[in-house]
């Protein structure tokens, strides 16, 4: 059916769920995302580090990058609302987008705002949907650190499959973490729609 389709993603659409809004990013995004990238629990969770710039700089840069997300035709960044507080709790993107393979990589990133109440569940099959559904992927992928079974029971429940293993590929203080490669394919999308 999209064997001609190439994903569109400079369309930024707006997603609504019971519990989330997925839509473009706005100035007032700024709050919840600026908390979610100064949490311990997410810089660790998702292998980053606290940067080494000053305050203002940081500032900078974060404003300077979510002001672009919405112009980016090569991947696709959309807030994640809290709609019982219409706050922003984070972000669900497709990158690394290959047209030939019909094919991209997935992240999620949640503040603590956003946890323990099924919003990433029903973020990512909101999302995730909408990659097979409207833009004709066949293949999203992701990778998850072993110290972070919370994210993998997440992306297994709305139907996300183990492939593989990258051995010790992060630092963790003095040892080094294993992260699993996971996907979904078109053909099991449209068989469980994320509830397999």
């Amino acid at each position: 059916m999209f064997d001609d389709q190439t994903a569109d993603f400079s369309v930024k659409p707006t997603l609504t769920g019971d519990k989330v809004v997925l839509r473009p990013f706005a100035d007032g995004d700024l709050d919840g995302i600026r908390a979610a990238l100064r949490d311990p629990e997410v810089i660790r969770l998702t292998g980053s580090s606290a940067g080494e710039e000053d305050d203002a700089e940081q500032e900078k840069i974060l404003r300077r990058w979510y002001g672009t997300r919405n112009a980016q035709p090569d991947r696709l960044d959309l807030a994640v609302v809290d709609r019982a507080t219409d706050a922003c709790v984070g972000e669900v993107v497709f990158n690394e987008w290959s047209a030939g393979n019909r094919s991209c990589n997935f992240r999620v990133l949640l503040a603590a705002a956003g946890r323990d109440r099924g919003l990433g569940t029903e973020a990512i099959r909101l999302f995730v949907g909408y990659g097979f559904e409207r833009l004709g992927l066949h293949r999203v992928e992701l990778e998850v650190f072993a110290f972070n079974p919370r994210a993998r029971r997440v992306y297994e429940k709305v139907g996300f499959v183990a492939e593989g293993v990258l051995r010790e590929v992060l630092r963790d203080g003095d040892g080094w973490v294993d992260a699993t490669v996971m996907s979904i394919l078109s053909h099991e999308w449209e068989r469980h729609r994320g509830r397999p």
